[in-house]
């Protein structure tokens, strides 16, 4: 089902009850809306992408709800000025995210400068960010680095950083039940990664509950209930088929021209066996003397993949949320005697 994106500026507030209730629409119908904000911390390149992105799982996955979408962005993450103006017209400052209700808030993850997150720019906007939705919020999603950033806030727990960057689709474990993974199966893939990683243990000693790991890539997605139902998922359940192949031409392209000091490694269980044979050779090819020049005899077919087995479940994972929060919207706003008199 199309969601609808809400655009700035905000419309002025509606002084008439008739006309504010004929806005709202009626109890029934509003028990069906959910209201989400998205907060997109990503890199200029990606900031469209990553809308998209989610934009589909949530209409994939929105069924009978009428899910509304706000977009928010952090001020203090550096920007172009051109992305900025272009972030203008349909994003607003994350300040504003008390100006209308929410009822869930999604936050992607973003492109790590600092090897301590509190480091970076952004961060204390993000720990606003992060306790207004606890405070205002049925549940909050964070994803990736938000993930990372969450666990930081609110407990102390510090990402480690990985021997090598954990890249590819990985088998993952169903290992606890909950409303969030109804009719999961017990063993799915989902598409990783990043540069960090969480320690399991001390995720359970701070109270977090595992609800899916995986043997190669470590935790995948788990929950604390605090005011608000905190999900984090390590895995990209929102990626396209491709987003792993562009990811790593685009690493392998800072390697050639001398940004980054290794070259990036294969994902894993990704790329048909043709396809990683030949990106294998690339990159024998290209370790010995790195050169941008070479950049143009990237097998272009790696781009070119179009199955993505982990959509399924996210989809499944997405409507599974979209349900847990109509429920518990429901049992907050259930009918007053006046809403049952008047008609809400």
């Amino acid at each position: 089902m199309p969601i609808a994106i809400e655009r700035p500026p905000l419309a002025p507030p509606v002084a008439n009850l008739r006309e504010r209730r004929t806005r709202r629409g009626s109890f029934a119908d509003r028990g069906k809306r959910i209201e989400i904000g998205l907060v997109n911390a990503m890199p200029d390149s990606a900031v469209a992408t990553t809308q998209r992105q989610f934009v589909r799982l949530l209409e994939d996955a929105s069924g009978e709800f009428d899910v509304r979408l706000r977009l928010f962005e952090l001020e203090t993450l550096p920007r172009a000025p051109e992305a900025r103006r272009a972030m203008a017209e349909d994003y607003r400052a994350a300040r504003a995210l008390g100006a209308q209700p929410q009822d869930a808030l999604i936050v992607t993850g973003a492109e790590p400068r600092a090897l301590d997150l509190r480091q970076e720019p952004f961060w204390g906007e993000l720990a606003f960010v992060l306790d207004w939705a606890d405070a205002h919020t049925i549940s909050m999603l964070l994803s990736c680095l938000a993930a990372h950033a969450g666990v930081l806030h609110r407990d102390g727990i510090v990402r480690r950083p990985l021997p090598a960057k954990c890249s590819g689709v990985y088998a993952v474990e169903l290992v606890a039940r909950h409303d969030l993974v109804v009719d999961f199966d017990a063993e799915f893939v989902t598409p990783h990664s990043r540069h960090n990683g969480l320690d399991e243990a001390e995720l359970v000693a701070k109270g977090y509950r595992i609800l899916a790991r995986s043997p190669e890539s470590g935790v995948d997605l788990f929950i604390k209930q605090a005011r608000s139902l905190i999900v984090f998922l390590q895995g990209h359940p929102e990626y396209d088929a491709d987003t792993l192949a562009r990811e790593y031409r685009r690493d392998m392209l800072r390697f050639l021209r001398g940004d980054s000091r290794a070259a990036p490694p294969l994902p894993a269980h990704y790329f048909p066996p043709a396809i990683a044979a030949a990106l294998t050779d690339f990159a024998a090819r290209t370790a010995a003397a790195p050169c941008a020049n070479l950049a143009a005899a990237f097998p272009n077919e790696a781009l070119e993949l179009d199955e993505a087995p982990w959509r399924a479940t996210g989809v499944r994972l997405f409507g599974n949320w979209l349900a847990l929060i109509a429920r518990r919207k429901a049992a907050r706003s259930a009918p007053s005697f006046a809403v049952a008199r008047w008609g809400g």
